[in-house]
């Protein structure tokens, strides 16, 4: 009689090596320009938010290309400093804008952009939903003032 050898095989090692960049997901609910960006993967979500007037009559238009031209202006700037760089435009409500997002982007952390002189509430109220609502670091930056720069295509 033969013996016959039995091997068991270990299980397969996963080695999983840690990404080189940092993935921020902002969400720009103005053109202002974010600091603390440099060497990180980014993607930007403007969300095309409009007034009830317009979204209660269906006319979506003007704010769907607001929010286009803010993310590609604000693309633009970050190439400089971002290793890399994406646009979209995202839904109205800005949590479901970041939601949507978070389907396609491992974001390491949420960064929400808005002009100095924004609503303080506003944003906060943002902030403290996103929290609440996804397992990602959420934080706010007033980026510098753009909006001068950006209605005129600018540096």
């Amino acid at each position: 009689m033969t013996a016959l050898a039995t091997h068991q095989a270990s299980p397969p090692t996963i080695v999983r090596r840690p990404r080189d960049r940092r993935h921020v997901l902002v969400v720009a609910l103005d053109p202002a320009v974010p600091d603390r960006l440099a060497d990180a993967d980014v993607l930007v979500v403007a969300p095309a938010r409009n007034t009830w007037l317009r979204h209660w009559v269906s006319d979506e238009d003007s704010a769907r290309r607001r929010a286009e031209g803010c993310a590609a202006w604000l693309v633009g700037r970050l190439r400089r400093t971002a290793a890399h760089v994406e646009g979209r435009i995202g839904d109205a409500d800005p949590l479901l804008a970041i939601a949507d997002a978070l389907a396609t982007f491992p974001a390491d952390e949420i960064v929400v952009v808005a002009r100095p002189d924004a609503s303080v509430g506003r944003v906060e109220a943002l902030i403290a939903q996103a929290r609440d609502r996804f397992p990602v670091p959420v934080d706010s930056t007033r980026g510098r003032l753009a909006i001068a720069a950006f209605a005129t295509g600018a540096e």
